[in-house]
């Protein structure tokens, strides 16, 4: 058996998928599976070769005996139905579709909006302020999926419309995973079950956290709070969030917390 991940320390998807990987028993990097480390910063996963991996030219991509599989919802089911324990699936056919109705939006929702503030805040920025239109243009026409995404944002990042949007959307994620924890009794968001929701949600709340955004749940949502606070205990994500893994320390020299870039702006 090999397994192979092409992933990012600091993507979220990435960590999605290493966050599975250490649940299922196999937390460590090239000793449990090859670590292949791709370098968003450096156009990585842009290269002709990485593409042929990922036609969509984004991570992670994940490789098993040989059989390449991307998207990280699909990679997580995968793991699961792969490697069998611990169970992350309930065995309920409801339970289960309700789990899959969280992954899918978790997909749609969280993991879109958490993108808005990482790239106005730190990565718009830093890697596009110096690049002439022309330029960031023909940058975005190089992405197979995210075109449009880039070409709202435009090379000085987002404004305070859609900053102010993609908090609205946390927080309504957030207050979604507190009602679940109070109606289903926690201390996850299936129940007693730690479920592939859990693990798809994590990293996008920590990314939220580390960029200054806990206020958004912190100050009258006990349950999710407690919630957090449960799985920073866990040692699978403690395994996925090794040093470096975050980009306020991965960038710790463009790094700004949300309030000081808030008050910069204006907004």
């Amino acid at each position: 058996m090999t397994i192979e991940l092409y992933h990012t320390a600091h993507s979220t998807c990435s960590q999605k998928v290493r966050m599975c990987l250490a649940e299922k028993g196999m937390p460590h990097p090239d000793k449990d599976w090859t670590a292949n480390e791709i370098d968003l910063g450096n156009f990585d996963h842009l290269t002709p070769e990485y593409l042929k991996i990922n036609p969509n030219g984004v991570v992670p991509a994940f490789v098993h005996d040989g059989v390449v599989l991307i998207e990280s919802s699909a990679i997580v089911e995968y793991l699961d139905e792969v490697f069998v324990e611990p169970k992350l699936t309930p065995e309920d056919p409801v339970e289960r579709a309700k789990m899959r109705a969280w992954m899918r939006y978790i997909e749609e929702v969280p993991t879109v909006a958490v993108r808005v503030p990482s790239f106005a805040n730190l990565f718009a920025p830093m890697r596009y302020t110096d690049y002439s239109d022309e330029k960031f243009s023909k940058h975005a026409g190089r992405l197979p999926l995210r075109k449009r995404f880039y070409q709202r944002m435009t090379k000085r990042g987002f404004g305070a419309d859609d900053i102010s949007y993609a908090k609205e959307q946390i927080r309504q994620t957030c207050e979604r995973i507190d009602q679940a924890i109070l109606s289903e009794g926690g201390p996850w968001i299936m129940g007693q079950q730690f479920t592939l929701a859990d693990v798809l949600v994590a990293p996008l709340i920590d990314r939220m956290s580390d960029m200054g955004y806990e206020r958004l749940w912190k100050e009258d949502l006990i349950a999710m709070t407690a919630w957090f606070d449960a799985l920073k205990k866990r040692p699978s994500f403690q395994a996925t969030f090794y040093p470096g893994s975050r980009i306020s320390e991965r960038y710790s020299e463009h790094f700004k917390t949300s309030r000081e870039l808030e008050k910069i702006r204006g907004y």
